[in-house]
């Protein structure tokens, strides 16, 4: 297959470009700085010469957007919502003029409310409220309104992937446990949500060869509680130190380290109905076996 991906010089983009390539498919990549072969300069605020690259495409996984991990101010504000729904609005476009097949839309599981009752799913889940919610429902609206009806379009709303490396949310956990901060944040009973990299790639594969569109939850099926999804953490790093840290405390920190408390405190509680339904298997459903096999890599 031929597989474009806007955005895809990010973490997410380069866990796609490796698991894709290393099937032998060939793998676009759309950057507004492109260093790497295979990597094309594109300007989403306009149709240019970067439309070529989609011709003859079996499928555009679009992951363009800026980081999340910030203060959010007006101006950050701004950039997240435009970088998402300014890219996607020109990528509407170039589909409807080249006939892309398969069009898989990033989203976010944060889409969800906050849920410590019960868990959310494609066909019972409830929408959120707040910024981030509001992000997450006009990236997908851009992508659901755009004039190409000839292409199946899918929303990925993605967990947290955990995979060693720099850069990945992985890391940031490891340094919290391994500096002796690995106990409850907040009241700990927010749900973590999230997946291994290789279920993450599995799954995107599994969407381009399926018939599914639409939400689609890309989450493991086996969430945990931010205490018990530490204390295994920890255990599996061999680390006995576990200083818990109050909502005061992340708050401080969160502003000295420029993100928000909302990664860590929000309860996201979500389970991949639809993947589950549809016959997909996951490599590593359990955290305290995805954890050892990441650590593995350490």
């Amino acid at each position: 297959m031929k597989i474009v991906i806007p955005g895809g010089s990010g973490y997410l983009g380069r866990l796609l470009t490796r698991h894709f390539g290393t099937l032998g498919h060939e793998v676009v990549v759309l950057a507004r700085e492109p260093s790497e072969p295979g990597h094309v300069r594109w300007d989403p605020t306009e149709i240019g010469e970067w439309v070529s690259a989609l011709e003859g495409a079996d499928a555009l996984i679009n992951l363009a957007g800026r980081s999340v991990n910030c203060r959010y101010d007006e101006d950050n504000r701004r950039e997240i919502l435009a970088s998402r729904v300014e890219t996607t609005l020109a990528l509407g476009k170039a589909v409807a003029r080249t006939g892309i097949p398969v069009w898989i839309n990033s989203s976010s599981a944060t889409i969800y409310r906050h849920a410590e009752d019960r868990p959310q799913t494609e066909s019972e889940g409830e929408i959120g409220t707040g910024f981030s919610v509001d992000v997450c429902k006009k990236w997908e609206q851009s992508c659901m309104e755009s004039d190409a009806p000839e292409t199946r379009k899918v929303l990925a709303r993605t967990a947290m992937v955990f995979e060693p490396g720099e850069g990945g949310v992985f890391e940031a956990f490891y340094d919290i446990v391994h500096r002796g901060f690995g106990g409850p944040m907040g009241d700990g009973r927010q749900m973590v949500s999230w997946i291994h990299a290789k279920d993450y790639c599995r799954a995107i594969e599994f969407l381009i060869g399926s018939s599914l569109t639409g939400p689609v939850n890309i989450a493991s099926p086996n969430p945990l509680p931010n205490a018990e999804f530490l204390r295994v953490l920890r255990r599996e790093m061999h680390t006995r130190v576990a200083l818990p840290t109050t909502r005061w405390m992340l708050e401080v920190g969160a502003q000295w380290l420029g993100t928000e408390t909302e990664l860590l405190l929000k309860s996201r509680w979500v389970l991949p109905e639809r993947l589950l339904e549809s016959g997909f298997e996951f490599c590593h459903p359990f955290w305290d076996e995805a954890a050892r096999d990441i650590l593995a890599s350490y």
